[in-house]
């Protein structure tokens, strides 16, 4: 089973819905975690909404602090926009999918990152189903 690790800095957005995706629409081929380097305290309840929206709940998800074992247990790394720089790791086949955060934009927003996040993770499961 391929292990994946969304990392963005507060775990609270963007990672959080990719790991809810991932885990939602990978057949239990994929197992999804994901990590901060900066947690929050919750969850952006915005993002709890348009991930409901969309028939995933991810409203029992807690920020998590990125760990070195989380990191070496992952297949792959995927950093949600917050560039290296923001997200120390150890090296580990990356990659930066460059994702605007859209905390404090509102709720079209939230909606729009979403749906980046949605068309992202289903490639990346192509990409696990072909190999990759």
């Amino acid at each position: 089973m391929k292990h994946v690790l969304f990392v963005c800095v507060e775990n609270a957005c963007r990672s959080q819905m990719a790991e809810g995706f991932l885990n939602a629409l990978a057949n239990n081929k994929v197992i999804a975690k994901s990590a901060g380097n900066m947690p929050a305290e919750r969850v952006n309840p915005l993002a709890v909404q348009v991930m409901k929206e969309a028939g995933i709940d991810i409203s029992g998800h807690k920020p998590k602090m990125v760990t070195a074992e989380m990191v070496q247990e992952a297949d792959k790394v995927v950093l949600m926009g917050c560039g290296r720089n923001a997200c120390p790791i150890v090296p580990k086949r990356v990659e930066d999918w460059q994702i605007e955060d859209p905390s404090g934009k509102g709720i079209e927003k939230f909606r729009e990152v979403r749906d980046i996040i949605r068309k992202k993770v289903e490639n990346l499961i192509a990409e696990i189903d072909k190999g990759k």
